[in-house]
């Protein structure tokens, strides 16, 4: 974990095309996640949301604006991405909302050790 003592939580909201939850589940499951961990970037929490059939949820949490910034950069431009989830993924999503706030590295902490994740 970084020594610096205020990260960044970042909540995506995202709705997604009526009928497509289930699929977009099991891409993030199976490849989109995974593919995040691999990439350094800290993925917390992420499902669908309880109350709406056509939402999801994805909570992640990042050192600083420029680890956010620069990983996600990274991720979106690989090949892995492009080739396997740019196109379904993003078909699959009518809108999203991107929420990001600070967070004492101490939550963060307790947020991932309480799932047993490496921040």
């Amino acid at each position: 974990m970084s020594n610096n003592n205020h990260w960044l939580l970042e909540m995506r909201l995202f709705k997604v095309v009526p009928g497509t939850r289930t699929e977009f589940d099991r891409i993030s499951r199976e490849g989109t996640i995974p593919l995040m961990r691999r990439h350094g970037i800290t993925v917390i929490a992420y499902g669908p949301s309880v109350d709406d059939d056509d939402s999801y949820f994805l909570l992640r949490a990042f050192a600083s604006k420029e680890q956010r910034a620069e990983q996600s950069e990274s991720l979106y431009a690989t090949a892995e991405w492009m080739e396997n989830y740019d196109g379904p993924v993003m078909a699959m999503i009518d809108s999203y909302q991107t929420a990001v706030t600070p967070a004492n590295r101490h939550v963060v902490q307790q947020l991932t050790d309480g799932l047993g994740i490496a921040a």
